[in-house]
């Protein structure tokens, strides 16, 4: 059993391959997954989650990371209860009341796209973010505003 994971970058190319590339790189949905299945007490055979991931889109396998309603479909399949928001002026509402939640945004520079998976969680007053790319949890007092002033569109999975 593996404790959380704070930086997908930190993980060796050759560990727990995600299609043709490395969980370093396109791993941010599972690991989203992942923290958010640990923090809600599971044990988690990442094997196994990789696996689940790569066939969910079976011509992708994960060579271009996850998709962004994946976690949505797992945690679902799984009977797990899920609250979807898509509006930023909710997310701190949706969070306060949900025992973990998974944040996925996009963003763009000019000509350059991206999408990333954190896993969120309120407690003791505070948002914490997991795989955040730093190497401990990342801590900040309003969930909204990290959000609203770094990324264009974002969702919150509430679990």
């Amino acid at each position: 059993m593996h404790e959380l994971i704070y930086n997908q970058k930190q993980i060796p190319k050759a560990q727990w391959r995600y299609g043709l590339r490395s969980s370093a790189a396109v791993g941010c949905g599972w690991i989203a997954t992942y923290n958010a299945l640990r923090l809600l007490g599971y044990r988690v055979k990442i094997e196994e989650l990789i696996r689940y991931y790569e066939h969910q889109l079976p011509l992708v396998h994960g060579n271009g990371g996850t998709s962004f309603w994946g976690p949505w479909v797992f945690f679902v399949q799984k009977g797990f209860p899920v609250e979807m928001c898509c509006k930023r002026e909710k997310f701190d509402e949706v969070l306060k009341r949900s025992d973990v939640a998974i944040l996925f945004y996009y963003w763009r520079r000019k000509y350059k796209i991206g999408a990333h998976f954190v896993t969120v969680q309120y407690k003791d007053g505070r948002f914490t973010g997991y795989n955040t790319f730093v190497t401990h949890q990342t801590n900040f007092t309003q969930a909204t505003y990290r959000i609203g002033t770094q990324h264009i569109d974002t969702q919150f999975l509430g679990l």
